[in-house]
């Protein structure tokens, strides 16, 4: 198990990091008392859920809880886990941009000048920043480039595909599912529902897959967005991007939009990425049109 500590300047990107990490397998916790770290570790490591990349995010706002951050890893060290501390900074013209720009209030700089709280953090985290395996100015740095370098430290060896695909096949009589990034209307396509045997199947089975994916409208159809996929997957994930959610939408969610995510879900998993599937309405009671 390993322990990755987030520290660093307030407004550097520690929430961006941790969120990111989180996204690529980090078991992450924001603002724990550095004391606590040798029991946390105990815990999760007698934990039935085999967590394997820790990310902890430590700094100023612990206030003298701070103080105990070397000796608790000092014990971690000793309870045999490895950690390496990433501190993020940025220069103080930067930081103050930041926080002008989010109109948030500096941990140290409640009373004062924010500049002043910005130099009395730099002088409390300064034996971190000496003690950091990995430091990183996030100031000229995009949040794509800033992933980018976190992978380069972290994710060396590890299995990602960078990207997880949702798909998500749905009725639009039921609503649009609100956290697609892409939409695809199949209501196009003919309708297994008016064929009587087809009726009361859904687009797993394989007679209305057959019926569906046969048809030369889908075929030139699903050649279009699998070639649209294939385009932006790699455009994505050169952003930074962690996670696509893709709606196919029918009617009532049972019949087209199933059996052409099914298919698209198949595709994807051949090209070796990271897919999940989600057939949000194919249960849906008192059905009309599919």
């Amino acid at each position: 198990m390993e322990f990755v500590v987030i520290t660093g300047m307030s407004g550097a990107g520690k929430s961006m990091v941790a969120k990111y990490m989180e996204d690529v397998g980090f078991f992450c916790v924001d603002n724990l008392p550095p004391a606590l770290i040798p029991k946390f570790a105990e815990i999760i490591s007698q934990s039935s859920t085999k967590f394997h990349r820790i990310a902890l995010v430590i700094d100023v706002r612990g206030g003298e809880l701070l103080n105990d951050i070397f000796p608790a890893l000092s014990s971690l060290k000793q309870l045999g886990f490895n950690y390496r501390i990433l501190f993020l900074e940025a220069s103080d013209a930067v930081l103050i941009k930041r926080y002008k720009e989010t109109r948030r209030t500096h941990p140290l700089a409640h009373t004062g000048r924010l500049i002043d709280g910005i130099n009395e953090e730099r002088k409390i985290l300064k034996k971190i920043r000496d003690n950091a395996d990995h430091i990183i100015d996030t100031s000229n740095l995009s949040i794509a480039k800033l992933k980018e370098e976190i992978s380069n430290i972290f994710l060396r060896g590890i299995e990602f595909k960078g990207i997880i695909i949702n798909i998500i096949s749905f009725g639009f009589k039921y609503g649009i599912p609100i956290e697609c990034d892409l939409v695809f209307d199949v209501r196009f396509i003919p309708n297994p529902y008016y064929v009587e045997e087809l009726r009361s199947l859904t687009g797993k089975n394989e007679a209305v897959k057959n019926y569906v994916m046969n048809n030369e409208i889908t075929k030139i159809f699903f050649d279009k967005i699998t070639d649209l996929i294939d385009f932006l997957l790699p455009n994505y994930k050169k952003e930074g991007k962690t996670q696509l959610i893709i709606g196919i939408g029918c009617t009532g969610g049972q019949h087209r939009s199933v059996a052409i995510a099914e298919s698209l879900y198949q595709y994807l998993l051949n090209k070796q990425n990271s897919v999940v599937i989600d057939h949000r309405d194919i249960d849906k009671a008192n059905r009309s049109i599919g």
